[in-house]
C-alpha cells in the first residue's frame, strides 16, 4: 500500500466524501473515530461536528439474541427485505466479540451476510468489542451517526449476544428487537429482568418445517409472558412474532413492526424524548471515557500503576487502597 493511501485525509475530505455517500472514505471516517491515537481526536471530534446536522434521520433497529438463533442471517434475510424489496438503504454495524487474551477478533459478520454483502446500497462494518462494555464497539455511536450522514435511512446494529451487559444498544436505538428460538425451555425466565423490560419487540426465528408449529406455540407463551411485566412507559406493547431467515416468512412483518412502532412513538412524542434521553447518556459515557484516558495516561498513575497491580496480586495490598492512592494520585496532579 503506497504512503499517499495511508495518508489521512482533510477535514473537508472526509466531511465531502460521507456525505457523498462514498463508501470507501466512509469507512476510513469510520476508522478515524476508532483510532485510539492522540493525533486523531481532534481531527475525529471535528468531523463528528460537522456532520451532526446531517445525522439522526434514519431508523435505528437493535438486534440481539440468543446463542444459535442465526442473528446474521437473520440480518442478511430482513437486510435483502429493505434493499431489494423496498428499494432502501441500510448500514449493518456488527460487533465481534474480542479475546480477552490477544485482545483479536475474528470480524467475520460480512461472510455470514453474502447475498447483503455486494449490494450496493448495504454497508456492513464490522467492529471489535475490544473489552467495551454493552455489547456494542466503543465508537458504535459515532459510526452511527457518519452512515446517516452518508445517506444510510436505516441502521442495524448487532450486539455480540444477549445478556446482562447487553443492554447498552437500547440506548442507542428506536427499536429494541431479540431473537428467540421455538423449544428453548425456560430461556425466557433465564434471561435477564432488563432486557425483557426493554425490548419493543421479539422475533421467535427459525420458524419453518416441522418447528413452524413449534414456533408459533412459544409465540403465544412469550406473548403472554410479556403480559405480566409492567406496562412501558411509552404505551407501546412489544409484540411477538414468528418468522423464517431461511425462507423468508414473517421477514416483512418484523419490519412492518418497526415501522409501526415509530409512527406511535412519533405521534406520542416518546421518539423525541427518547432521542434526547439517548443524546444525554452518550455525553455521560464520553466524559467516563475521556476521564478514564487522562487517567491512564497520566504520567504519575502509569509509574505507579504495575507497582500497585502486583501489590494487589500477590496480597500485599487490597484494591480498596491501591484504587484510593490512584485516584489520590490523579486528583493530586489535578491540583
Amino acid at each position: 500500500m503506497t504512503q499517499a493511501r495511508l495518508r489521512r485525509l482533510s477535514l473537508d475530505g472526509y466531511l465531502e466524501g460521507v456525505l457523498a455517500g462514498h463508501r470507501v472514505t466512509l469507512a476510513r471516517a469510520i476508522t478515524l473515530i476508532e483510532s485510539d491515537l492522540p493525533r486523531d481526536t481532534d481531527l475525529a471530534a471535528r468531523l463528528l461536528d460537522a456532520i451532526l446536522p446531517h445525522a439522526g434521520r434514519s431508523h435505528r433497529v437493535g438486534i440481539t439474541g440468543v446463542p444459535g438463533v442465526g442473528k446474521s442471517t437473520f440480518i442478511d434475510t430482513l437486510g435483502m427485505h429493505l434493499v431489494r424489496d423496498r428499494g432502501e438503504s441500510l448500514a449493518v454495524l456488527s460487533v465481534d466479540p474480542s479475546s480477552p487474551i490477544s485482545g483479536g477478533s475474528i470480524l467475520g459478520d460480512k461472510t455470514r451476510m453474502e447475498r447483503l454483502a455486494i449490494e450496493e446500497r448495504a454497508f456492513i462494518r464490522p467492529s471489535p468489542a475490544r473489552g467495551h462494555l454493552g455489547g456494542v464497539a466503543r465508537r458504535t455511536r459515532e459510526t452511527m451517526l457518519l452512515c446517516e450522514a452518508a445517506g444510510y435511512r436505516n441502521i442495524f446494529v448487532e450486539t455480540v449476544g444477549v445478556g446482562q451487559s447487553e443492554t447498552a444498544v437500547r440506548s442507542m436505538t428506536d427499536f429494541f428487537l431479540l431473537l428467540m428460538l421455538a423449544g428453548a425451555g425456560d430461556e425466557l425466565q433465564g434471561m435477564k429482568r432488563g432486557i425483557i423490560e426493554m425490548l419493543d419487540g421479539m422475533a421467535i426465528n427459525k420458524a419453518d418445517g416441522d418447528n413452524k408449529r413449534a414456533a408459533e406455540r412459544a409465540r403465544v407463551e412469550f406473548a403472554s409472558a410479556l403480559h405480566l411485566f409492567p406496562a412501558p412507559a411509552d404505551g407501546w406493547t412489544p409484540r411477538v412474532l414468528t418468522c423464517s431467515a431461511l425462507t423468508g416468512d414473517g421477514i416483512a412483518e418484523v419490519w412492518e413492526t418497526v415501522l409501526e412502532h415509530r409512527r406511535q412513538m412519533e405521534s406520542s412524542g416518546h421518539f423525541a424524548q427518547r432521542r434526547s434521553r439517548q443524546a444525554l447518556e452518550w455525553m455521560h459515557e464520553l466524559v467516563a471515557l475521556g476521564l478514564e484516558d487522562a487517567f491512564r495516561r497520566d504520567a504519575a498513575i502509569a509509574a505507579r500503576w504495575p507497582e500497585l497491580q502486583a501489590a494487589v496480586r500477590e496480597g500485599r495490598a487490597t484494591p480498596f487502597a491501591a484504587s484510593r492512592e490512584l485516584l489520590a494520585l490523579f486528583r493530586a496532579r489535578g491540583d
